[in-house]
């Protein structure tokens, strides 16, 4: 004996043929579980197909939306509408649950695109450039990458630290002091600390390196 099974998606019916319960159990023993292995690989290709699709589906349009939401509000239950329209139970709970938050009709569209980072990872790299200020933007999008997985441009690392003022700076070049330098200064501030006034009236101090007299 024989039984039809009828599986329903969103937009399409599997039929599956099963056989009873007794007959399952005779079989697994008789074949070592074959029918239940067909069986278990039909249901697993009509899921593949379903979900298949499911990704191809179109998007309701408002007159349909105003039905659901017409019939809701007569009391009807969400499973009633779905049987009726042949929309998915799951489908009309979200479009009434977003319907009741915020009394929009039409389908919401994204005006732009979503951002790549979170505000977490912004501190992150807010924090990371303040402590190290000579770290470039590729950098610190290396330094974010191996932090957080998150894969970002140069663009963005500037867009993102151009929002709190962190604005992309050049190094000044100055003649670089070694110790020998800080050395000699420092020996040659404390030899002058108690000149007086009328001493450093002599002295001229100048930025030019070369002094004609």
């Amino acid at each position: 004996m024989k039984k039809n099974m009828q599986i329903k998606g969103n937009h399409q019916m599997a039929r599956i043929v099963r056989h009873n319960d007794e007959s399952v159990r005779e079989g697994s023993i008789r074949n070592g579980g074959k029918e239940v292995k067909l069986f278990t690989s039909a249901l697993k290709a009509f899921q593949c197909n379903n979900h298949i699709v499911m990704a191809q589906r179109k998007h309701l349009d408002d007159f349909l939306r105003s039905r659901i939401f017409g019939r809701l509000e007569c009391g009807r239950t969400q499973l009633e509408v779905s049987e009726e329209l042949g929309i998915a139970q799951s489908v009309i709970s979200r479009l009434w649950r977003r319907f009741q938050d915020d009394g929009n009709l039409s389908r919401c569209y994204s005006t732009s695109r979503s951002r790549v980072t979170t505000p977490n990872e912004d501190r992150y790299l807010a924090v990371t450039a303040k402590r190290n200020r000579r770290s470039t933007a590729s950098d610190l999008s290396r330094h974010l990458s191996s932090a957080t997985g998150t894969t970002v441009s140069r663009q963005t690392v500037y867009r993102r630290l151009g929002h709190i003022g962190l604005n992309a700076r050049r190094p000044v070049r100055c003649v670089p002091l070694t110790e020998t330098h800080c050395r000699l200064r420092l020996t040659w501030s404390r030899e002058h600390a108690l000149w007086t006034s009328q001493q450093w009236s002599c002295v001229m101090f100048s930025d030019e390196s070369r002094l004609s007299l």
